[in-house]
């Protein structure tokens, strides 16, 4: 069992990556070469911006390929709640931005010609207890009038949809899609190369020094580099001198296991609508088949962070619920086991906008696949100065007390949403 990304692992390493020192200046610098950081970079790079693109690591190393695979619209939010809090006009926009999110990977799959498995295969949400069907029976009723792709299956249709025992009925999403997360990253960054962003890999940022305005000088590992503006897009990442962000992101590691290829009829019956799948539980899994029929299962299988041992012993409590839902997949091969960092902000809600004179994008808290290309748009208008109505853009976002350091309160986090997965 490899304890890598399978994203990763089976897709060639980004080859345009650039050479040499970083140095010069650029009318644009970004931090992070994840997907909010090439899809930016690939926005500007068609208005003839010159762009810089840091990471500390290598190209969509982290959350960015790291992740289940899903391309989901749909907020992650009890919708009244968003009402409530922001105005039905405000909610709409929220709701429908992740629907214009899911739109936005398409165009950018077409327009680019990358070849990463898209499909527009829709979300599953299942009921892993009959009082959370009814929930997602309201949450079809409050929804159903602005996303015209909902569907309610009851527990007697949900055969048909999957083969497990262990659900009471789910709410489809016929929006949502997947892909290849390895594929698509390398084919952004290539589209992104061609339009003239440089793309530097182990060159992390270790000073950001204001000039004036939104202009800084840069500091990484391979060098110093000027910039008339700077975008973060850091997502969870903790080195750096980033601390004002820190203090508003909790790191919440995710983890994930990927089968080997599966007989193509028992996956065909497992799973006929190769959809995405996700359980109602606030500890919950989600799951996907890919091309070949590997099962990707993943969730919050510990609430610690991500590493090699820590990997390890959630892949074994992943391998539990897996079989658990899918009694005769027991003992099935599992040839990949990782984790990664979901930047989760105190409402997890996205946000961005501009700090000190640094623009920012994050805290996307677990659905930033399709935000995160979205947002290039949103981002380049920025830079530009363009208007742009985005409902993330200027969000209140307070730090999270006692939020320092190392995230020593993730397992009360854990003990206290476990304590609600059996009370609700």
């Amino acid at each position: 069992m490899k304890l890598e990304s399978y994203w990763l692992d089976s897709t060639p390493p980004f080859k345009g990556a650039a050479q040499g020192p970083v140095e010069g200046k650029v009318d644009v610098a970004i931090v992070g070469a994840g997907f909010t950081g090439l899809s930016t970079a690939l926005e500007l790079g068609k208005r003839k911006a010159s762009v810089a693109v840091l990471e500390a690591g290598r190209v969509a190393g982290e959350g960015s390929g790291r992740n289940g695979g899903h391309v989901n619209n749909g907020v992650a939010h009890d919708y009244p709640g968003l009402v409530k809090r922001f105005g039905e006009a405000t909610a709409q926009a929220m709701y429908r931005d992740f629907d214009a999110a899911v739109d936005s990977v398409e165009r950018v799959v077409r327009e680019e010609a990358i070849d990463c498995d898209f499909l527009r295969s829709g979300k599953l949400k299942l009921a892993a207890k009959p009082e959370h069907f009814e929930m997602l029976a309201r949450t079809y009723e409050t929804t159903r009038d602005i996303d015209g792709g909902l569907e309610l299956i009851d527990a007697k249709r949900l055969g048909a949809e999957i083969d497990s025992t262990s659900f009471h009925g789910g709410l489809l999403q016929k929006k949502s899609a997947q892909m290849h997360m390895g594929k698509f990253a390398a084919g952004l960054a290539d589209a992104a190369s061609r339009r003239g962003a440089r793309i530097f890999e182990s060159a992390g940022v270790t000073r950001l020094e204001r000039v004036s305005g939104r202009a800084h000088r840069i500091t990484t590992a391979r060098g110093t580099l000027e910039a008339s503006q700077v975008l973060v897009a850091t997502g969870s990442s903790r080195p750096g001198p980033l601390g004002w962000f820190r203090r508003r992101i909790v790191p919440i590691g995710s983890f994930i296991v990927a089968t080997a290829p599966l007989d193509a009829a028992v996956a065909a019956r497992l799973m006929p609508g190769r959809r995405n799948y996700v359980t109602s539980r606030i500890i919950g899994n989600y799951f996907r088949l890919t091309r070949d029929n590997r099962l990707v299962f993943g969730g919050r299988a510990r609430f610690a962070m991500s590493n090699p041992r820590s990997d390890a012993k959630s892949g074994r409590i992943l391998r539990e619920a897996l079989e658990r839902f899918f009694p005769e997949l027991a003992g099935v091969q599992i040839e990949y086991c990782w984790g990664g960092l979901v930047d989760v902000t105190a409402d997890r809600l996205p946000r961005a906008g501009e700090h000190d004179g640094l623009l920012y994008s994050m805290g996307y808290s677990g659905h930033g696949v399709q935000l995160s290309v979205h947002m290039g748009r949103v981002l380049a208008d920025a830079i530009e100065g363009r208007p742009n109505a985005s409902p993330w853009l200027g969000l209140d976002w307070p730090a999270i007390p006692g939020n320092f350091g190392d995230p020593w309160y993730l397992p009360f986090v854990g003990a206290y949403y476990r304590l609600q997965d059996k009370l609700h």
